[in-house]
């Protein structure tokens, strides 16, 4: 599997290479022998920016060069240099050891003090001065520091005079940034790392077209064509195996190539220093150099309006549920981790490892994750992360067309006016004050038990759901609500962005029914809720949950009538403790998919509204006034007209 000229550069559109090192170690001279290809005599102290046109290299990228001071006076100007670098290239002079011991006594070490997180290509430079009496060899000396400073990719010497090995310095420093080591390449363990096994086992995968676990020599040669748009001769293939065989026995069989061989090849590839081999590879099916599928590859809808959101399309919705029973080998109805680790060992890693999908859906008591769990995932990853979630389908085998996986829905202030929505998501808002059940109420909706004490979560939290009409099932009308409580400190900021509710279908506010305070507080949120909302344009329905109604509730009358005030229904008592919901869910759902309804209206807005009706009332009567004279006018000139017209 040959590799050719890979035109693929991860995306980037220019190089810059930034020179540093003690006084006298030769930058100057490399830049200019390098942009002239001959030896310079006069130079000045620094040299301006140069540029290696594109053609200078294979890859066919500009290469801007820096060169830099030592003096203490232009330390500043050079720690801007290092932070703008794409990688640096650290002289030291053949002919002079002292500069050699500086690169760990003084610049790697500042290199990493100034937080400049790049490649670095150590130069020697003038070796035609070295002292023939007292060879150096480079390994036992560069070897300790290498193995401090990964950040090194390879070392090389050179000399300006002779022009021995000056274009590979430059070679090697467009390289690093092009074809980076580090994101393939565990140099500690010496072993591919996990981010690249796991994209070139997709790639395998991609290109097993009978899916038998192997490639045969026409799926070698189809691969080889794709990515390097040659094709393989018999002798290659043959070439091929017989390496793989040899040092991996594994990875040959009587099908073809394993994948254990596929991943073996670009092993011996970046071993022998190919590494722009297997990027050619990645780059060719997407991927960039954090080994993510790129941008480009991903044509995840935009939304217009905030009030949009994207969600799953039907297509896309039978592919996971097709996925879930692939892996759920033992068909219990749950995924275990490792089987859920296994479906996305073609992703760069589990996605739902973290907050916010981190325990957000519903899972067995053994912690496996159910069908409805799995669903729910993927609905809300699809909402707060679209390309994300395209990403992941297109990792775990997606093979429709990329840009159907995925829609965004009608403007909420459509849904309003229509009084009906389309939607198959729902995301609803949880705000309350502290300890008034919010926490409860989201593990209820995930079907874990009641606990007197749960541990506290900081920061906001989300939990999601399949929920009908009927309750908590995967019969019937099925919709995806999604919880998102907002703790109590964190509303101010919340509210802070004018659009913040706009991507809302319905906020509940959930207070502890044994005290006053909670009742009040909760009350003061809903205000501030509804006033946001009306000040915005993003009103959206709202609910009251009573909570622990087991305990001795406090008086209702008060309740009532803040309610009535407000235009909302009347508050909804639940209690986790005793399992009593009150279909809470189910009402929630309902409030949501009726967009139009349960809007509160503060005093202030009531008051708005009716001086808009009364102006725009007002505007109407002028206009049909205005109207009346027009056309009395015209009356009164017709008639006029005909009086003054001859007999």
């Amino acid at each position: 599997m040959p590799g050719g000229n890979s035109a693929a550069a991860g995306g980037k559109t220019g190089v810059r290479i930034v020179v540093v090192g003690d006084r006298g170690t030769g930058k100057s001279s490399l830049i200019a022998a390098a942009a002239t290809e001959s030896f310079p005599e006069n130079l000045s102290p620094v040299l301006p920016p140069t540029r290696l046109p594109a053609d200078f290299f294979p890859d066919r990228v500009p290469i801007t060069i820096i060169d830099t001071s030592a003096s203490l006076e232009s330390r500043g100007k050079l720690n801007e240099e290092l932070k703008r670098a794409d990688v640096i290239i650290l002289t030291y002079a053949c002919d002079f050891p002292l500069t050699l011991t500086r690169l760990s006594s003084f610049w790697l070490q500042e290199f990493r003090r100034l937080e400049v997180k790049v490649p670095v290509i150590v130069v020697g430079c003038k070796v035609d001065l070295r002292d023939e009496n007292q060879p150096i060899s480079l390994e036992p000396v560069m070897g300790p520091i290498m193995q401090q400073y990964r950040e090194i990719e390879t070392c090389i010497e050179c000399s300006a005079v002779t022009l021995m090995q000056v274009p590979d310095v430059f070679y090697y420093a467009q390289k690093a940034v092009l074809h980076p080591t580090a994101p393939l390449f565990d140099q500690d363990t010496q072993a591919l790392q996990p981010r690249c096994i796991r994209a070139l086992r997709r790639i395998f995968i991609l290109c097993d077209s009978d899916m038998d676990g192997a490639l045969n020599d026409a799926e070698l040669n189809d691969f080889q064509v794709k990515c390097f748009d040659a094709p393989l001769q018999p002798a290659e293939i043959v070439g091929v195996r017989r390496v793989v065989q040899e040092k991996k026995k594994e990875g040959v069989n009587d099908l073809g190539l394993t994948l254990e061989g596929f991943l073996f090849l670009h092993s011996l590839f970046i071993d022998k220093g190919r590494l722009e081999t297997t990027w050619a590879v990645l780059r060719k099916f997407g991927y960039g150099n954090d080994l993510k599928l790129r941008d480009d590859f991903l044509p995840a809808p935009s939304k217009d309006a905030p009030d949009q959101s994207v969600e799953l399309t039907i297509e896309a919705v039978e592919f996971v549920r097709r996925v879930f029973r692939l892996f759920d080998t033992d068909n219990y109805g749950a995924l275990r981790p490792t089987e859920l680790d296994e479906l996305f060992s073609t992703a760069p890693e589990n996605p739902w490892g973290e907050a916010p999908y981190k325990d957000a859906a519903e899972r067995t008591t053994q912690g496996n994750l159910t069908l409805k769990g799995f669903l729910s995932e993927w609905a809300l990853m699809t909402m707060l992360d679209p390309r994300g979630s395209l990403a992941n389908l297109l990792y775990i085998g997606y093979g429709g067309n990329p840009a159907s996986a995925l829609h965004v829905t009608r403007r909420r202030s459509v849904d309003r006016k229509k009084q009906q929505t389309e939607r198959n998501v729902f995301h609803c808002l949880v705000f309350g004050p502290k300890n008034a059940g919010k926490s409860t109420l989201l593990n209820s909706f995930l079907g874990r038990p009641f606990s007197e004490s749960h541990e506290l979560i900081a920061g906001e939290r989300y939990a999601v759901n399949v929920v009908d009409q009927h309750g908590l099932s995967l019969q019937g009308n099925k919709k995806t609500l999604i919880l998102r409580e907002i703790p109590e400190d964190g509303v101010k900021k919340f509210l802070s962005n004018k659009e913040s509710l706009s991507s809302s279908d319905v906020a509940v506010f959930v207070y502890d029914s044994s005290d006053e305070y909670s009742w009040k507080r909760s009350n003061e949120l809903l205000v501030e809720v509804a006033r946001h909302g009306e000040e915005s344009g993003y009103g959206v329905p709202s609910l009251i949950i009573a909570a622990k109604d087991d305990l001795d509730p406090h008086p209702m009358s008060v309740q009532k009538s803040v309610c009535q005030e407000l235009g909302i229904g009347a508050s909804i008592p639940i209690s986790s403790k005793l399992g009593d919901m009150n279909n809470v869910f189910c009402r929630i759902l309902s409030a949501a998919e009726h967009p139009h309804l349960n809007i509160p209206e503060t005093v202030a807005g009531r008051k708005r509204k009716q001086f808009h009706q009364l102006v725009n009332h007002s505007l109407l009567f002028m206009s049909v006034g205005a109207a009346f004279a027009v056309a009395g006018m015209a009356a009164f000139r017709a008639h006029s007209g005909r009086r003054n017209s001859p007999s």
